[in-house]
């Protein structure tokens, strides 16, 4: 073999160990998703303890699980590239303060339910992974429950919920987009309308 073709080689090693690390481990993804369900269950919804120790358990589950900086840069779509620096702090401040007031009211709602686990799916995105789930529910069948799970640096996060093929994220960023266009106050008075939902 000659030297060119020696560091080819050397160069195609690299470059596929590099995709492979790419790749995000699906079951971890899976296992990370289950802990947040059965900290969520057990340590939120079932506690017996003050709604205000609630709110507050499911504010740090919530920062710690999601990526929320991640989340709030794709609702806010193309919007995103234009808004300034501190619009986009302001955005992403809002953001999260909206989804904990919200989410954390509404948690109560699977009280007595169950996550049960259905292995992954591929995403076409890298670096991410659908964790598949159904909840029984009391009457019909049971609600399907996608998790988009997001790895970097070895760390997992979530970054969509999909309930009934219904995304969260998208259906944000389709609201938003709209709201910005058709208001003259823009990316500023979307801030302000969240402000206001809070």
């Amino acid at each position: 073999m000659n030297k060119k073709f020696i560091k080819l080689l050397f160069a195609v090693m690299v470059l596929c160990a590099g995709n492979a690390r790419a790749e995000i481990d699906a079951a971890k993804a899976e296992t990370f998703v289950k802990d947040v369900t059965t900290e969520g269950i057990e340590k939120i919804i079932n506690a017996d303890v003050s709604q205000a120790e609630k709110d507050q358990r499911f504010a740090e589950l919530f920062n710690r699980a999601l990526d929320l900086d991640f989340i709030g840069q794709f609702v806010l779509g193309r919007n995103w590239r234009v808004a300034t620096p501190q619009q986009r702090k302001d955005f992403i401040t809002v953001y999260r303060q909206l989804n904990i007031s919200t989410w954390s009211k509404r948690f109560d709602e699977f009280k007595g339910k169950d996550f049960i686990f259905k292995g992954s799916s591929p995403s076409t995105s890298k670096g991410q992974v659908f964790v598949n789930s159904v909840v029984p529910m009391d009457q019909g069948e049971p609600a399907k429950v996608l998790w988009r799970v997001r790895e970097k640096n070895g760390q997992y996060k979530i970054v969509d919920i999909v309930i009934e093929n219904v995304s969260l994220a998208i259906t944000a960023r389709n609201e938003y987009t709209a709201f910005i266009k058709n208001n003259p106050g823009g990316i500023d008075a979307l801030i302000a309308n969240l402000k206001s939902k809070i």
